[in-house]
């Protein structure tokens, strides 16, 4: 059987997700650093620290974990969108945690600036939005494959973030027969009802369809529970144990055409 459609995680698949993060802590911790004396590194990793643990104690966390939201998109994230309840409860916690999570990262180095932990927190988001990275090689191997391949994205998180990472590079929108945001649909990958729900707006079974992502525990899983070609990107070096074997691994984008054309021999 043919391949004859390329499923495509998003974040740090097509979009460099983890270095808009990055950038938008160094940005607003230098702030802080500048501000109190402390170093912003460490202000950085208590800052991850604190908001990782205070995001557990939230009702919304197992949903959370579900659907696909970590503890940093939630320092940024509206939740304004989405039908489930926890939508509703995620948009109200939201602006507490990101408060808390900055002034007991300042706390941690012996800073105790409640005001402070509040400004950082409100030039986050605005640091996050400011930064939008699309890996070099995203544009081409997408004008490749969308000459011969039915082309969808299937991604976890807030129907709202995920919509707003997307409209922050309208030019990506068009490429796709179909976009499948998890928050929308109820369930996050690695669920298998998210993944027949995405082959059915686009017509095809599993085994005519790949699914590429960086996420060993979503969007290789997934794809392997459904008889489905994975495909792990892993531009890190990562190494994996053999709990999740992706049916084949590629460093970069670029390596898809190759592997589908073998694919179609």
């Amino acid at each position: 059987m043919s391949v004859k459609a390329v499923l495509f995680d998003l974040d740090d698949t097509l979009l460099w997700d983890d270095r808009s993060v990055s950038e938008a802590f160094k940005a607003t911790c230098r702030y802080g650093a500048e501000a109190t004396g402390v170093d912003e590194n460490e202000l950085e990793a208590a800052v991850r620290r604190e908001a990782r643990a205070l995001y557990e104690t939230y009702e919304t966390f197992s949903f959370t974990q579900m659907i696909g939201i970590n503890p940093f998109e939630a320092l940024w994230g509206k939740f304004e969108a989405g039908e489930h309840p926890m939508f509703r409860k995620l948009q109200q916690i939201a602006p507490e945690y990101r408060s808390n999570a900055w002034t007991r990262g300042l706390a941690a180095l012996g800073v105790d600036q409640p005001g402070l932990g509040l400004q950082l927190a409100e030039m986050f988001p605005a640091q996050r939005r400011k930064l939008k990275y699309v890996y070099e090689e995203t544009f081409a191997i997408l004008d490749e494959l969308k000459k011969s391949y039915k082309l969808l994205l299937l991604t976890n998180g807030s129907p709202d973030l995920q919509q707003e990472k997307l409209d922050g590079v309208p030019e990506l929108i068009p490429y796709f027969d179909s976009i499948v945001i998890s928050g929308n649909f109820g369930e996050g990958k690695p669920s298998s009802n998210l993944f027949a729900h995405a082959m059915e707006q686009i017509g095809i079974r599993p085994e005519e369809g790949i699914m590429v992502g960086d996420k060993l525990t979503t969007d290789i899983l997934g794809a392997n529970r459904i008889g489905m070609t994975s495909v792990w990107i892993n531009r890190h070096n990562t190494v994996r144990s053999d709990e999740i074997i992706p049916a084949y691994e590629i460093k970069s984008l670029t390596e898809l055409s190759d592997l589908l054309k073998s694919l179609n021999s």
